[in-house]
């Protein structure tokens, strides 16, 4: 799988999403090797979208189409400054639902010491996920260059999610954490999209 995440400051979030809308309804239909986008506005008007391909040649098709050149043009528009993106064909999903019914999305960024010793501990994760935080509907982990990194949680509720953010972990998860957090780098960046747009093929 390949993911391309963009991100900026928007000046309408309105009109963002009619955008979007615009693209699902006019330009997916013929689009190349698209798997679905996951993408919303936070409260403070900051955009991130997540849009899946089958393969970076297929992105690179899409984005040649003259369709979808047309529509960046006018999307790119409603970005108050230059935003930017990021390419990956580093990604893991770990899905214990459907995260296309969820009705909170968490979006996460950060940066890390060491890569591969995160996924290794993520891949190693025994915790009973559906049990400790049955409210998780699934999540997509993607590495960039440098060891920065992009994180999709996808919640069945926004109250849910807080819920279970009060819960005390398991031993093993509570030491797990405890690592990850360790191999952290800087602070990282949180995406709340209270309403988020998650299209897929139709």
């Amino acid at each position: 799988m390949f993911i391309q995440v963009f991100q900026g400051q928007v000046s309408d979030a309105a009109r963002m999403r009619t955008q979007f809308d615009k693209w699902v309804t006019e330009v997916a239909p013929g689009s190349v090797g698209w798997l679905g986008s996951t993408a919303g506005v936070t409260d403070d008007g900051r955009f991130i979208a997540l849009a899946r391909f089958e393969s970076e040649e297929a992105a690179q098709q899409n984005s040649d189409r003259p369709e979808q050149s047309a529509w960046w043009d006018e999307t790119a528009s409603v970005f108050t400054g230059e935003p930017t993106f990021q390419n990956s064909t580093t990604v893991d999903n770990d899905l214990a639902g459907d995260p296309g019914t969820a009705g909170f999305v968490q979006v996460m960024q950060g940066r890390s010491s060491d890569p591969d010793r995160v996924r290794e501990l993520m891949a190693s994760d025994s915790t009973d996920w559906r049990d400790y935080r049955p409210e998780i509907l699934g999540t997509v982990s993607i590495g960039h260059d440098d060891g920065a990194w992009t994180m999709a949680i996808y919640f069945t509720t926004e109250e849910a999610a807080r819920e279970g953010e009060r819960k005390e972990p398991p031993p093993e998860l509570a030491t797990m954490m405890k690592e990850l957090d360790s191999l952290s780098l800087g602070e990282q960046v949180f995406f709340d999209l209270r309403t988020p747009w998650l299209d897929a093929p139709r």
